[in-house]
């Protein structure tokens, strides 16, 4: 039997540890203190904790790593969680792990204790298959780091290239997001940015005195120069709130269930039904422009549309939506701007989407009305051949259930990119009845060859409709507007 006395010493021992632990923990959450907290907030900025409660579902975070960067083997002064707030939360119930940089400490800049928390919980996200998500507001790796040993540069690197495909990944840029993290950006599914931050390799300082430019950080990486100019990011939200949204939105596309029953779809919203509008919206002349934005969303399942870059490539849609209440990405080509020809922007995007939904197993759902490939001299000092091909490629690789729709036109190499080659692993290929088809339109093929205006007559006739497309087995079903969205309901279900 234990004496009161040998106990009434022990919980002495375990008061004075348990008072140390309190502290400590304190020290960790109180972030970069009051004062730079404020300034936070008179940015229009949350801080990392705030953002994580933004984030995840009420009460399900548990932090990893809360008392890194309190034990300098130098005995300097502690840094609060060292500058990084990470660890498991629940997202529309699915367990994610989050890493979210805290610029009140030290301008969120990774010393050692940040380095190896980002590498255990990438690392966890790996081992346990779950998404990750990334809130980036820092400067980079710390600048006292050269004076130490830096054991675990560039461990997260490595892990994220190794866990891209394995669990989705979502960066979301909400402040400056310079060096290591904005490094860390490129390995994610999604690059969501907020409006007023910044994404760059190196701030204004470095350019200065690397290269003698003076700059700002807009101009090296806005979130409109990324998202319309370079491509590097996908979304631009105005708002952190829409970011989060935006995020959340995007991980249950990915993740969803492909039975209604388990991911809660309402089934009026996924119903099949007929698109009698389709009439109205497409016009049956191939040179008169409309807006796809309008076809998609008739063919989809209502309030499940997320376009993905929407502001680069514009000559084409790539977009995450449901049909049926399966979750699948559309490509389809934007006869709005530029005839939907496949620009070198636009073959980038799709090449990247397509690579994504064949990661996750999603069905690519492909909507073909385009000219063929942006002829001329800008097109071809941007590389669109290169691009067109990795295009080509894309769908060539893809595995996975691939529905090619042609709606209008398809001329040239245009269509292959959009999957339009015969047997090309489609589940099932559509057409229209009034498309046109050709290695390249017959006004052009008239020009090239010198035809006469009788042989180009003949050439247009015989491009005109999807009749000698399905006599050679191009096209399985030919369909009225109509029946479209039922047709791929059924070829996406059963």
């Amino acid at each position: 039997m234990i004496r009161p006395a040998a106990m009434t010493e022990n919980r002495k021992h375990w008061e004075a540890l348990l008072s140390e632990l309190r502290q400590r923990q304190q020290a960790a959450v109180a972030q970069g203190g009051e004062e730079r907290i404020a300034r936070q907030h008179r940015r229009g900025r949350l801080t990392a904790r705030e953002r994580v409660e933004a984030l995840a579902d009420a009460g399900s975070f548990r932090e990893y790593g809360a008392l890194a960067g309190g034990q300098h083997p130098a005995g300097r002064p502690a840094v609060p969680a060292d500058g990084l707030v990470a660890g498991t939360a629940h997202i529309d119930s699915r367990r994610c792990v989050i890493l979210a940089e805290d610029f009140t400490v030290q301008g969120g800049s990774i010393g050692h204790p940040n380095a190896a928390k980002r590498a255990r919980l990438v690392r966890l996200a790996l081992e346990q298959r779950c998404p990750l998500l990334v809130l980036l507001d820092g400067a980079g790796e710390r600048a006292s780091n050269q004076d130490e040993r830096y054991p675990h540069a560039p461990g997260d690197l490595q892990l994220l290239a190794d866990l891209q495909g394995q669990a989705p990944i979502v960066a979301i840029v909400l402040g400056t997001s310079a060096g290591h993290g904005a490094l860390a950006a490129m390995f994610a599914d999604l690059v969501i940015m907020a409006e007023g931050s910044a994404l760059f390799s190196a701030g204004p300082p470095l350019v200065k005195a690397a290269m003698g430019i003076d700059t700002t950080a807009d101009e090296l990486g806005s979130a409109l120069l990324h998202t319309r100019d370079s491509g590097v990011a996908h979304q631009r939200c105005a708002s952190e709130a829409e970011c989060f949204s935006l995020a959340r939105r995007f991980l249950a596309l990915l993740a969803e269930p492909d039975t209604l029953a388990a991911n809660g779809v309402d089934p009026t919203a996924s119903a099949p039904r007929p698109v009698d509008s389709l009439l109205d919206i497409i016009p049956p002349a191939v040179a008169q422009p409309y807006d796809m934005r309008r076809v998609l969303a008739e063919l989809v399942d209502t309030d499940s549309l997320l376009e993905l870059q929407p502001d680069y490539g514009r000559t084409l849609i790539t977009t995450l939506a449901r049909i049926g209440g399966r979750s699948c990405l559309l490509i389809a080509n934007q006869p709005a701007v530029e005839a939907g020809a496949i620009t070198r922007q636009a073959a980038d995007k799709a090449s990247y989407f397509i690579g994504l939904a064949h990661r996750f197993g999603l069905p690519l759902v492909s909507l073909v009305d385009n000219p063929g490939v942006m002829p001329g001299p800008a097109a071809e000092r941007s590389g669109v051949l290169r691009a067109a091909a990795g295009m080509f490629r894309a769908q060539r690789h893809y595995r996975g259930q691939k529905v090619v729709v042609t709606l209008r036109k398809a001329f040239g190499f245009g269509s292959s990119v959009m999957g339009m080659n015969p047997w090309d692993r489609q589940l099932v290929s559509l057409a229209l009845p009034g498309v046109s088809l050709g290695g390249i339109p017959a006004l052009g093929a008239a020009a090239a060859t010198g035809a006469d205006r009788d042989a180009t007559e003949a050439l247009a006739a015989h491009q005109s409709g999807a009749w000698a497309g399905a006599d050679a087995m191009a096209f399985d079903r030919v369909i009225a507007p109509r029946d479209l969205r039922n047709e791929l309901i059924q070829a996406l279900l059963h």
